[in-house]
């Protein structure tokens, strides 16, 4: 897997934009049960009310906080705070005031004066205690017996007249009631008694906690927004790049498989190939949107939860660990099962393909022996084996959902009710308990989207393997270093000679063929016959380099082909194939295929000479005539017709003809061969043939058998000194035939 991060790098620009937009999306995922708590803490249970700092204050409450405080203290509150009192303000300011605050025209207030947040949380736990005390003072919470003052006394005068030793001692035993309060329980208590205090100065409390409300779930719905925004993006980036990068990876593989030799292609079947340019790209593409996607989000996402669980309560953090620890052990057994699975499935559908693919292309063979059955059950063998392995994988995947759920709602069960507990004890507030299992949600699901993509991993790092297996298969025939050229001033081009060449294909104990030598001039035809077996098109095969000789050297043109370039070699020949190929396109694009600036009267003659004009005249479109995939459409002679006319279309110096006469019948032969003697005397030609009668007039006849020459020369001559040959042409011919 970790080879195919290369080609990600053209998309790094992307992968960029995606992470950032992740970190933007977790960041607002993260927030919202922060705001969905101080809605619950502040909004609901405060009524809109923060913390412990009042806005506002009456002037005798104010003082009344200050008889509980340290110097210090004192100095800090009465530095925030500024004192409104009509007296000293002008009508204009004093009309703007009374608006909010309408006590100010009875009695003079203390407004807050600083927006600082660090002044703002100093004050909160300066002015939280002090609070607690004159509320418990005001209420009768705090008996006199228990502060030695006399019944129906005014405490606060008392108090601010109370020597400074005595006001210490009361304070340090009245803070002792406070010493085990959690800040929590502090802060609401203080929230009661300022929204008493709002309520006499003349504020509408019912609309400040309207107002938080409406802020916050304002704020809520845009985090939300822009969290779908980034996310709606990042799926945009990541299905691009994921797509070009199964784009690269096609092309890669294709570029790969095109300059394979027969010697790798061996190695890989055309099923498999297919299955790896496809279905494996498809599994990797898959894979790398969820890696995009999820990868890097759910770490993100995971670790910013637990920072913020830990900010939100670590009492119950051993919660969090329980959670991860049984979705790890749930994930660690379904993927101990899984994996084995996964890494056959991909074989099973390189077998279906294989079965299927020959069924295809066999199915007159499979009617005409009446198989239909015995293929039939060969593709449900195939096709059961693969249905059974996805649908065992698929229970596994389907079994691990409901248990992910499971695991997820007894979780919130034990947060519930180890949390209840704490608010119950007023260490917790409900609007914190429920931040903390919204980030417990998404500790989970951070780890469950790992687990998911670490599922997925398995099937799609074995199709990884397989497109690296294609992608760096050591292609046997390359190109040199240093490439000669063929010399473009001769007289006679393409002159052919094999040098005591052997060759046995890889792998193999035995040579194909052994020490063959012999020179095919210019201009002239040189053929091949021997029994099945025998080398034929082994040999010819050796000269387009389709394989490499073991040992010996063929010259095109007094130069190795082995120092030449593929391209320059193989532009100098015209290949016919023992099997007509033809391509998806029309006549005309199929004839061009090897010379697209060939003329129209070009095509037309090549088309003559291998005698297909006769049934593209018959068809109404001509040239534009459509050839289906694989030339289904078209008999076997015409294939081979068509095939002929594309070599000849190209005009190249030497011309191979593997077989290519086999499909036709000895009149279109005969005429074909007379047509190629007269139009390509000065190319060289080299042809393979079962039948005498096709290489019968050839310039030199070579005689293989069990890999080795022996015979070579005219008809007449082989007829004299060559006994295979003999035996074959007293097979095929009749005396008269032979004489003539």
């Amino acid at each position: 897997m970790l080879k195919l991060i290369k080609y990600l790098k053209p998309f790094a620009v992307s992968i960029i934009v995606i992470i950032i937009l992740l970190f933007v999306q977790a960041t607002c995922n993260l927030s919202l049960p922060d705001y969905m708590s101080n809605i619950v803490n502040v909004g609901i249970q405060q009524s809109g009310i923060e913390n412990a700092v009042p806005d506002v204050i009456r002037k005798n409450e104010f003082d009344k906080l200050l008889l509980f405080m340290s110097e210090s203290d004192k100095n800090i509150v009465k530095n925030d705070y500024i004192l409104l009192d009509k007296q000293n303000l002008n009508n204009t300011d004093l009309n703007n005031y009374l608006k909010d605050y309408p006590l100010l025209d009875k009695e003079a207030i203390y407004k807050l004066d600083t927006s600082d947040k660090d002044e703002i949380n100093k004050l909160n736990l300066i002015l939280g205690k002090p609070i607690l005390i004159v509320s418990g003072i005001e209420k009768n919470d705090f008996k006199a017996p228990s502060m030695n003052i006399p019944k129906n006394v005014d405490t606060f005068m008392l108090l601010s007249k109370m020597p400074k030793e005595k006001l210490k001692a009361m304070k340090e035993n009245i803070n002792k009631k406070f010493e085990n309060m959690p800040d929590t329980m502090i802060t609401q208590a203080a929230v009661n008694y300022i929204k008493d205090e709002y309520k006499s100065i003349g504020i509408d409390v019912d609309k400040l906690q309207l107002k938080y409300v409406l802020v916050s779930g304002l704020k809520m719905i845009l985090l939300a927004l822009l969290s779908m925004i980034a996310a709606v993006v990042v799926g945009f980036f990541a299905s691009r790049v994921a797509a070009g990068l199964g784009r690269n990876l096609r092309k890669q593989v294709f570029r790969r498989v095109v300059n394979f030799s027969n010697s790798e292609f061996d190695k890989f079947s055309t099923a498999s190939l297919i299955t790896r340019s496809t279905n494996d790209i498809q599994q990797v593409q898959r894979l790398f949107v969820f890696l995009l996607r999820i990868a890097f989000y759910a770490p993100i996402l995971g670790i910013g939860g637990i920072i913020k669980v830990l900010n939100t309560d670590t009492t119950m953090g051993w919660i969090i660990v329980l959670a991860v620890g049984s979705i790890f052990l749930l994930v660690g057994v379904m993927f101990g099962i899984a994996i084995p699975k996964f890494k056959s499935i991909q074989k099973l559908v390189d077998k279906l393909n294989l079965v299927t693919r020959e069924s295809l292309i066999g199915i007159l063979v499979i009617r005409a022996f009446n198989n239909q059955k015995y293929e039939l059950k060969k593709f449900d063998i195939a096709n059961t084996n693969l249905t059974k392995t996805n649908l065992f994988i698929n229970r596994i995947m389907v079994m691990m959902m409901p248990m992910m759920m499971l695991i997820m709602n007894l979780i919130m069960i034990l947060i519930v009710w180890v949390g209840s507990h704490q608010v119950d004890a007023g260490s917790m507030q409900v609007g914190n308990m429920m931040a903390f299992m919204q980030y417990t949600m998404q500790i989970i699901m951070a780890f469950l989207m790992i687990s998911l993509v670490s599922i997925m991993l398995p099937r799609a790092s074995v199709s990884a393997q397989r497109i690296c297996e294609v992608i760096d298969t050591d292609i046997t025939i390359k190109d040199p270093e240093s490439p000669q050229s063929f010399n473009k001033n001769i007289d006679e081009k393409g002159k052919i000679e094999f040098k005591n060449v052997s060759f046995r294909y890889p792998g193999a104990e035995e040579d194909v063929l052994s020490d063959i030598s012999f020179v095919a001039e210019a201009g002239k035809t040189t053929a091949f016959i021997g029994s099945t077996g025998s080398g034929k098109s082994t040999l010819i095969n050796l000269i387009p380099r389709f394989y490499d000789v073991t040992s010996g050297q063929i010259l095109v043109d007094g130069i190795d082909i082995r120092n030449v370039t593929q391209n320059a070699l193989r532009e100098k020949i015209g290949y016919v194939p023992q099997k007509g190929v033809l391509f998806s396109g029309t006549i005309e694009s199929n004839l061009k295929y090897g010379n697209e600036e060939a003329t129209q009267n070009e095509v037309i003659k090549a088309a003559e000479i291998a005698q297909a004009m006769e049934f593209i005249d018959d068809k109404p479109e001509g040239f534009n005539t459509e050839i289906s995939q694989g030339g289904t459409n078209v008999s076997g002679g015409q294939k081979q017709r068509l095939s002929i006319a594309r070599a000849l279309v190209k005009r190249p110096e030497i011309f191979i003809f593997d077989d290519s006469f086999s499909a036709l019948d000895f009149k279109t032969d005969s005429e074909l061969r007379k047509a190629l003697k007269r139009e390509i005397k000065e190319s060289t030609v080299l042809i393979v043939a079962q039948r005498i009668s096709t290489i019968k007039n050839a310039d030199q006849i070579i005689v293989l058998d069990e890999g080795k020459i022996v015979g070579k020369g005219t008809h007449s001559e082989l007829m004299k000194n060559c006994d295979v040959y003999r035996q074959i042409a007293l097979s095929q011919l009749s005396k008269g035939e032979i004489a003539s």
